[in-house]
């Protein structure tokens, strides 16, 4: 009786790519302009044009918050003042990098932001098109139901005042 050896997993299409951890830090951006409702910033990306809130990886020695602080400036053209944190966000992903299927087990640490100053048209390459809509434009728009909740959260937090300490501002 002849043995049989064992298939050779790592080569099978059936095989379980490897997984990695990605972490990842973004934004919601508020502003109220006199007598209208209050806005956030979305941003548009890729061919299909998903709508999204602004966020990026976390870079070596960079904390959630500086890397929120810098995916917002450059992925919508807005400076930001940090409020508070909202939600962190975790789902898994499989993407192909460098001709090798990866699995990605994903955290997005995301942060409630005042707007200061700054220009939407200025967003980065990345991104197709950067534009203030209300709260309620924004449910309508954003493709991930998790991003849609961290929105939630962030309506919720300023229409019950528990940022007693620190207000939107106005803009006039």
């Amino acid at each position: 009786m002849q043995k049989s050896t064992p298939p050779d997993l790592s080569t099978s299409p059936s095989a379980k790519p490897p997984t990695e951890t990605q972490v990842s830090a973004g934004g919601v951006v508020v502003r109220q302009r006199a007598n209208q409702p209050a806005e956030v910033v979305l941003i548009a990306v890729g061919p299909q044009q998903r709508w999204q809130l602004p966020k990026g990886l976390i870079d070596p020695g960079e904390t959630p918050e500086a890397a929120a602080t810098r995916e917002v400036r450059e992925e919508t053209g807005i400076e930001g003042q940090l409020v508070a944190p909202l939600e962190t966000v975790e789902y898994w992903y499989v993407a192909t990098r460098q001709g090798t299927r990866t699995r990605y087990h994903k955290y997005v640490h995301f942060f409630l932001f005042n707007y200061v100053a700054g220009d939407v048209a200025n967003h980065d390459a990345e991104v197709n098109e950067a534009r203030w809509v209300t709260f309620a434009e924004a449910l309508n728009l954003l493709a991930f139901a998790s991003e849609r909740r961290v929105v939630e959260q962030a309506r919720t937090m300023i229409r019950h005042d528990l940022l007693s300490d620190i207000q939107i501002s106005t803009i006039r």
